[in-house]
């Protein structure tokens, strides 16, 4: 509330005009104004024709009576007598009125004592509608200035009363203050007898800038009820106005800032909530480790440590209140340093907000040596600012700047208050989300370094592949795809996801990917390989600390994952598939047509003591199998009979080029940010031709073994492998010897000529052959040493109907 000049003491006449009455020279009373009636509650037709003396309460003093025997003018203090009998001390003044008599006439004017009775309280109502804060102006039905207080003057810039003006006249001098408008309200007053009540800036000649003013009309009525008159009162609200705007600006900033885990995101939304109702501009600039979620440079309680040195900060966000941000020196994404005496290293050192003009010397030194940024705020008109560190937990995350150059009013205190309120709470949203980023990237950079980065060499299916974080409200889950090379030039297939987000789902991904991986290599059939992975998770279950689920955000034993195993044989054509609850896989036929086979629905791995089953399925040459996490077909709609249409016609449309196919599927099923990790692994089969594979059963006959060296041998020639025939000799008379002796028939003895040469010998027993070292005079012991050296490996597959033990050799170059 703005502070006024104080009123003259006399204040300004009352409605009923100066008490004056008439005495003749013989002392009766001639004339009676409005003013004595006001003054003493006589009428004039109680009081003309009276003795004056009869109004009096006490002799007048002898000075008095002096002056009127001689005929002198006469003013003082006098005691007079009210018509209900009380007293009224007034001041009066006696002027002789000389007439052609000898005896003058007297004209008295009166007017009330200061503090005494009726009349001290007719100066307080007078000097009360003279001096309040409030600016009342009075008007009549043709709307012209009847009367006015001392606010409505000083607001105007006035001397003197306006009196006589019209409304648009008076209203004229305060721009802001919709004269249209007012005059139509007033219309409504005199026309309905209703107060109303309007709101508008105003700016007026005695006040700087712009003012938030409550304008209230309401009618004067006579006693009869009809309207005469009508008054406006006004009030500067601006106080108030900017209070309700600050807190306006404190809530929305409690609630849209920080609504994601995003560093970018929620420095935009500083920017975009502070130049709605408190700056015209706005800048967010942070740290370039911020933005990686790395630790960014530690400060004090006064700031970062100034060992570190210069910091170099990126634009992260901004907002204007004109179009494109033309006050913006520095590109959105782009580097800005700071020189050491600007007033944003000041705010860093001292780690506190600060208020400046932009005439201040400071201002002024920094705006001198970047003369983009000086041209830009002399453009745009910039007067105010305020500067604002971004500092949380201890630690420097950025700094921001708000500028006033549309909002007339420069900052003030209270302004400053409120940056400094707003700034910390972003500056914790901001830290959150750099801890969130922190995290996050290091459960991603587990999770990418425990899946496969190249397809590894083999010959049976070509794959494509893809792996999608979730968006970052969700986390890095735990979804993950293995393509696994099997004996046989056979090639496993496994898409698994953890339950949870986060390291700990990471963590226990590449844990179960190593454990596929190593029963993989034990050559087990898929319903047992997930039988023995359904083991592994109740014991992680088992050994599960309390306090990591808890931070993981989940309880302790609730460690959880589906899987779906697969494994194709290019010599059959036939894969063998079984999956721990989850999704199926979908298979494209080479002619386009896509279905989803029916497979045993095992339960997901950790419920522990369910059976799991296998499924086989014939597949052509040229067939596509597709294995997806449910996040694939459920993250745009969370709709399962969608995301499958979805991904059916994707499939349908693919082309020869798998790559190309799993990038038209993450577009056709996916939203910009997935709620779900996705992983997706395309295979198309291959096939061995007959020629590659020589298949010979072998006799129960230790005489076979140099037949099974000969056949072999031929065979060799024939796919111009010479050079591997000594080696594969050896292999032949070893493992043909062994399955003679310690084996059962039938037994069969294959070779595969692929990107290796793979010898297979197979029969009926389940014993399986153990490498052991012989001592110097043992006979025996020595063949399965001879044959892990001379080749790439070696190995044990067990079948319903026996076991087969193979080697693969690594083929010269060509």
């Amino acid at each position: 509330m703005h502070e006024t000049a104080d009123a003259p003491e006399s204040g300004h006449p009352s409605p009923a005009g100066t008490a004056a009455a008439v005495v003749g020279p013989d002392g009766v009373l001639t004339a009676w104004s409005p003013g004595a009636q006001h003054l003493l509650g006589h009428r004039p037709d109680e009081v003309l024709g009276r003795p004056a003396a009869d109004l009096l309460a006490a002799p007048p003093p002898p000075a008095a009576r002096e002056h009127i025997e001689d005929g002198a003018e006469w003013s003082g203090r006098i005691a007079l007598r009210h018509r209900d009998g009380r007293t009224v001390h007034a001041d009066l003044r006696a002027t002789p009125l000389h007439t052609a008599d000898t005896a003058p006439a007297w004209a008295v004017t009166a007017s009330p004592a200061a503090g005494d009775g009726a009349a001290g309280a007719q100066q307080l109502r007078e000097w009360a509608f003279a001096q309040l804060p409030i600016a009342v102006g009075v008007y009549d039905r043709d709307t012209r200035l009847v009367g006015a207080n001392n606010e409505v003057l000083r607001i105007m810039g006035e001397v003197d009363e306006p009196l006589g003006r019209l409304m648009a006249d008076v209203v004229g001098r305060c721009s802001g203050l919709p004269r249209d408008r007012l005059r139509d309200l007033m219309g409504h007053v005199l026309t309905a007898g209703e107060t109303v009540r309007d709101e508008n800036f105003v700016h007026t000649p005695s006040e700087a800038g712009t003012q938030a003013w409550t304008t209230v009309l309401y009618p004067l009525k006579s006693p009869d009820g009809g309207v005469r008159g009508v008054a406006i009162g006004g009030l500067d609200t601006t106080d108030q106005y900017r209070a309700r705007q600050r807190l306006a600006v404190v809530s929305a900033a409690g609630v849209r800032i920080g609504t994601t885990l995003d560093v970018t995101r929620t420095a935009q939304e500083l920017a975009d909530v502070a130049t709605e109702r408190f700056a015209d501009f706005v800048s967010v600039d942070l740290l370039d480790s911020v933005f990686h979620g790395t630790e960014a440079f530690p400060g004090s309680e006064h700031g970062p440590h100034p060992a570190v040195g210069p910091p170099v900060f990126r634009r992260a966000a901004e907002q204007s209140v004109l179009v494109g941000c033309p006050e913006s020196a520095v590109p959105h994404g782009q580097t800005d340093h700071l020189p050491a005496d600007s007033p944003m290293a000041r705010a860093l050192a001292t780690g506190r907000p600060s208020r400046h003009h932009i005439d201040d010397p400071d201002v002024r030194r920094w705006l001198a040596v970047d003369p983009v940024r000086a041209r830009r705020a002399a453009e745009a008109g910039s007067h105010s600012m305020i500067v604002a560190p971004l500092l949380a937990r201890g630690t420097t995350l950025g700094i921001v700047l708000y500028v006033r150059h549309r909002t007339d009013q420069d900052f003030d205190a209270d302004d400053l208050l409120l940056a400094e309120e707003i700034t910390a709470r972003a500056a914790l949203s901001i830290d959150n989300a750099r801890r969130y980023t922190f995290e996050r990237n290091t459960a991603l950079a587990l999770q990418r370094s425990m899946m496969p980065h190249r397809a590894p060499r083999q010959a049976a299916v070509e794959v494509a592949s893809r792996y999608l974080p979730a968006g970052p409200q969700a986390g890095v889950g735990g979804d993950w795809f293995d393509v696994i090379p099997l004996s046989g030039a056979r090639v496993a297939l496994v898409v698994g996801d953890v339950v949870g987000h986060g390291i700990q789902a990471s963590a226990t991904m590449g844990r179960l990917r190593t454990a596929v991986r190593t029963l993989a290599d034990v050559d087990i059939p898929p319903d047992e390989l997930l039988t023995h992975l359904d083991d592994l998770v109740l014991r992680l279950d088992r050994e599960a600390d309390p306090r990591t689920a808890e931070a993981d955000g989940r309880e302790a034993g609730d460690v959880g994952a589906t899987c779906l195993y697969a494994v194709y044989d290019p010599v059959s054509r036939r894969c063998t598939l079984a999956r721990a609850g989850h999704p199926g896989p979908a298979v494209v036929r080479p002619g386009g047509a896509v279905h989803f086979p029916e497979l045993p629905a095992g339960p997901p791995l950790g419920l522990g003591g369910l059976p799991f089953e296998s499924a086989e399925l014939d597949l052509p040459e040229g067939s596509v199998l597709a294995l997806f996490t449910d996040g694939l077909v459920e993250s745009l709609d969370h709709d399962v009979d969608n995301g499958i249409d979805r991904l059916t016609r994707a499939l349908a449309r693919g082309g020869p080029a798998l790559e190309q196919t799993c990038d038209d599927i993450l577009k056709l099923l996916l939203p910009e940010t997935p709620s779900d990790d996705i992983a997706l692994l395309l295979a198309r089969t291959r096939a061995l031709d007959a020629s590659q594979v020589a298949t010979w059963d072998v006799p129960p006959d230790p005489a076979a073994v140099s037949h099974a060296r000969r056949l072999a041998a031929r065979q060799l020639a024939a796919w111009g492998l010479g050079a591997a025939t000594f080696v594969t000799e050896l292999v032949v008379s070893e493992l043909v010897t062994n399955a003679i002796r310690y084996g059962r028939p039938p037994i069969e003895l294959r070779l595969i000529h692929d990107s290796s040469l793979i010898c297979e010998v197979s029969d009926t027993s389940s014993t399986a052959p153990h490498l052991r070292r012989a001592r110097s005079f043992d006979e025996g012991g020595r063949g399965l040493l001879l044959v892990a050296q001379l080749t790439q490996g070696w190995g044990t597959r067990h079948t319903p109907f026996g076991k087969t033990i193979w080697t693969e050799q690594t083929l010269p170059a060509g």
